[in-house]
């Protein structure tokens, strides 16, 4: 993909379903709390993060491109 993300999780939304964790292990953690946090709120475009995102049954986690602030999930309508 080539480029880079702001990745970011809305706190208040999050119920702690872990499907974030278990498509991208590597980028979301959960805290003491049972809630979601990006490892790195920036980091490359990778498919396993879009993949978290999409399968968030809240929808609490949000991806744009660093820079220009365009969003990637949920896409514009």
């Amino acid at each position: 993909m080539g480029d880079r993300w702001r990745v970011a999780v809305d706190r208040s939304l999050c119920i702690g379903s872990a499907q974030c964790v278990h498509h991208a292990p590597r980028a979301f953690r959960l805290d003491t709390g049972r809630q979601s946090r990006p490892v790195d709120p920036v980091a490359d475009a990778a498919e396993e993060i879009l993949t978290a995102a999409e399968n968030c049954p809240v929808e609490a986690i949000t991806i744009e491109l660093l820079g220009s602030g365009e969003a990637v999930f949920p896409p514009e309508d």
